[in-house]
Order: C-alpha cells, then structure tokens, then sequence
C-alpha cells in the first residue's frame, strides 16, 4: 500500500508543478481601492505585493482612462509598492466602467477590488487570471453581491497555491490511513485556523519573505520524514504526526493572515474576510484531500510490486521542491536592505 500510495502522490506531485516556476505562492494579493467622496471626487489607492527589490507587473485600469496617468502619489511601505490618484472633478460617472488589472493572466496572484459609492454602499470583486475585470455597479453593490469573495480568494489560494497541497500531501504520505490522519489533519486545520484569527485581529506581522521561507522549510522538513515512515522509523512526526502538523499549521496560518493585513482590511470587514477565507482554505483542502485518498483507493487494486526507487521518489519530490523554495526564499531575506 505504501509503494502504491507513493506512486500516485508522485503524480499528483509532477500535476501540481508541472509546467510552474519552482517558488512558492505569493501569499499576499494586490488590491485596489475605489473611493467616491461625498463631493464626488475619487481617490483611487493601488497596492502590489513586492518581491525582492522588484513590484509584481500589475496595472490597474479604469475604462475612463483616470489611471492611465501618473499617480498623484506612489510611495514604498513594507512589502508593498502603493500608488494613488486623486480624481477631483471626474468626467464621467463611476457606476458603469469597467475595472480591469493587467498582468493578471497566466499568474496565480488575485486582486482584492474594493469600491466605496458616495451613497454609502460598497462593491467588492476578487480578479485574477480568469477574471481580470468586472462592471461597476451602485445597484449590484446594494444587493451584497460579491460577499462571500473571500471564500472564492481562500479557495484560489490553495488551488493555485503548490505549497500548501504538498505540504498536505505529505502528511498523507506518513500516515496511514484512519483514525491518525483523521487527527493529523485536524491538527493542521485547528493551526492555521488559529493563526489565521488571532493574527489578523491581533495584527501580528512578520516580513513576508522571512515567513515564505518558514513555509518552504516546513515542506523541506517532511521529505525527509516521508523516507522515515516508509522505512519503519520513528521521530514525533512519524508517531505523533497531529503535533508536527499543528505546529507547521500555525506556521501557515499566519501566512495566510498576512496576505489580507497588507490589503488593509480592518474592523468587522477584516473579521468577516477572516473567517471566509478560512472556509475557502478548508473547503479546498478537503477537497484535495478527498482526491488523494480516492485515487489511492482506485489503484489498491492494481497488483503491482513498485522498485523502491518509485517507492522514495514522492519524498525526494517534495523534499527537493521545499529546498529549492527555501534556496529562493533565503536569497531574499539574507539580500533584502
């Protein structure tokens, strides 16, 4: 059963990575904000995620053309590159353009929108490669269409995100099935579920490129132990494996919290975006998990014997991919002014 089980993650593996960049997920999205003041004027603000020393190619669009100029402001903060413009007498009505992102397509980064009418309704949309645009609309926006975004961005983010799938695939790689992945599972989803509240409402931050290669070392950490169980030994991973996956569930967690304090969500709006995006992450992860385990389940009856090598090639996989994202992670914390 293990060799088997080793096999398919293998494929599920090369599936995930196949045809990417080797790196882990950008965690954090871009957002942008729309506001109409009561007088009528606009003030857009434009934040992309910065990697490195470089801002993601990202451009915001307004089909009346606002942004196309320079920014009124555009200043660096903390992994982020912020822009803003200031439309004092616009010329056209906001309710009917289009708002668009390009650079969106044939990346895995979302774009929270967030617009603000001088009425007092709001209008929300999560873009991402699929979706790059959408219509605004006062009367869209008075029937809370667009309330459960965040759901749809914590699905989005494991989906596109191999980092976490792997890191849970991994954990189905050292336990066998039953009651103990059961509780090594919970024991994930109750750490990053943690994390993820207390840390958005606490604000807890830590520098995103020092958290991504926390991340990375976490899936460089379970390789080794994936050989470990395969072979008969022991460490409290392989024998409590709910304690290692709550512990590097925490880890996770505020990574995930990190990605929606950068786009300045506060108040009741943080806490709501907190809690969908958590659903989001859980329901995909079932979902990835149902996947394993039922392709598992199909090739059980399959009589093969695999060659060793087949058997420990999963775990030299996701060993590798963990090294080669911590590799990248460390260059730009140890490189970063």
């Amino acid at each position: 059963m293990n060799r088997r089980r080793a096999v398919i993650a293998l494929t599920l593996f090369l599936v995930i990575v196949g045809n990417r960049e080797v790196r882990a997920h950008e965690s954090r999205p871009a957002s942008l904000d729309v506001v109409q003041q009561p007088a009528g004027s606009i003030v857009v603000v434009w934040k992309r995620p910065v990697q490195g020393e470089a801002a993601l190619h990202l451009i915001p669009r307004l089909s009346s053309g606002w942004l196309d100029s320079e920014p009124d402001d555009l200043y660096a903060a903390t992994d982020y590159l912020i822009a803003t413009w200031c439309i004092p007498h616009p010329s056209v009505p906001l309710e009917g353009q289009t708002v668009s992102i390009d650079g969106l397509t044939g990346t895995i980064t979302d774009a929270i929108v967030r617009v603000r009418y001088a009425n007092g309704t709001t209008q929300d949309a999560v873009l991402r490669g699929a979706i790059p645009a959408f219509v605004l609309s006062a009367a869209a926006a008075a029937t809370g269409e667009g309330r459960l975004r965040y759901v749809a961005l914590g699905i989005s983010h494991i989906v596109n995100g191999p980092d976490h799938l792997l890191f849970v695939l991994g954990l189905v790689l050292i336990v066998s099935r039953g009651r103990k992945l059961v509780t090594t599972i919970t024991g994930f989803t109750l750490g990053h579920t943690v994390t993820l509240i207390v840390a958005g409402l606490l604000r807890l931050h830590l520098p995103v490129p020092l958290l991504t290669l926390l991340v990375a070392l976490s899936i460089l950490f379970l390789g080794p132990e994936i050989l470990r169980a395969q072979s008969g030994g022991r460490s409290i991973t392989t024998t409590q494996p709910w304690v290692a996956a709550f512990g590097f569930g925490l880890l996770h967690g505020l990574g995930f919290a990190t990605g929606l304090l950068g786009v300045g969500l506060t108040g009741g709006e943080l806490v709501a975006a907190l809690l969908q995006f958590n659903v989001g992450v859980e329901i995909a992860q079932l979902g990835w998990l149902l996947i394993v385990l039922s392709v598992i389940d199909l090739i059980r009856v399959v009589p093969i014997r695999w060659p060793r090598p087949v058997v420990a090639a999963p775990a030299y996989a996701v060993g590798i991919a963990g090294a080669i994202w911590a590799w990248q992670c460390a260059a730009l914390v140890f490189t970063r002014p």
